[in-house]
């Protein structure tokens, strides 16, 4: 995935002469504490809503206001955890895109970003979570997935983390079944630790519900 596909073409960009009244409008519309500056395809750099906080007067325009602003931005073809990383350093809720030539493309926003997540993690899938430990240096993901496999189910999500102050890893599954126990005993016969494991039936069957749910509040998106 990279940032061009995540773009938000529904977020129009601020100009310069654009009032404050009307960043503050789009703002609470679509619900984001920051918003580009663009002239023509030109990015000056990212507006706040500290920025703007404390100016008395909302018919001033945007290129009238002395503004500590920030110019953040991704290119097109970067990775998706280049805008993840811009995102958290810097707790943006949107990061401009800009093509090779320098010119803006658009944004993604922070509840664009919320709803790629939702789709690469499964979470509107049933299906049950395994949480592994194992040694960093007996990380064999490929031999997860065969026990995984062997027991008749498959792998829809997972990711690694570090535990603090160890050599340890954990590793955190999401399989497409609800019935994790035969999966759980296949990892216990081959001496995997199991930190912790998930599989409530009733949040599994309302978990569509919620993931539409969630899709219809970003739908501006």
């Amino acid at each position: 995935m990279i940032a061009a596909q995540l773009i938000s073409d529904a977020i129009p960009p601020i100009k310069t002469s654009d009032s404050i009244q009307k960043v503050e409008d789009r703002m609470a519309e679509f619900r984001l504490n920051h918003l580009p500056i663009v002239n023509e395809t030109q990015f000056l750099g990212l507006i706040s809503d500290e920025d703007i906080i404390e100016i008395p007067d909302y018919d001033t325009t945007v290129g009238n206001v002395n503004l500590s602003l920030i110019n953040p931005f991704v290119y097109e073809d970067q990775h998706i955890y280049e805008v993840i990383r811009l995102f958290y350093e810097q707790k943006l809720t949107a990061v401009p895109v800009l093509d090779s030539s320098m010119n803006y493309l658009g944004l993604i926003s922070i509840n664009t970003l919320t709803a790629y997540f939702a789709k690469i993690t499964s979470v509107a899938d049933p299906g049950g979570i395994i949480i592994l430990e194992i040694s960093n240096r007996n990380n064999s993901l490929s031999h997860i997935a065969q026990i995984v496999e062997s027991n008749n189910a498959q792998i829809l999500s997972s990711y690694i983390d570090t535990v603090a102050n160890s050599t340890k890893l954990e590793i955190t599954i999401k399989v497409n079944k609800t019935d994790i126990s035969p999966i759980i005993a296949s990892f216990l016969r081959y001496d995997y630790t199991i930190k912790a494991t998930f599989n409530h039936l009733q949040r599994d069957n309302d978990s569509k519900d919620r993931f539409d749910s969630l899709m219809n509040y970003l739908s501006f998106d």
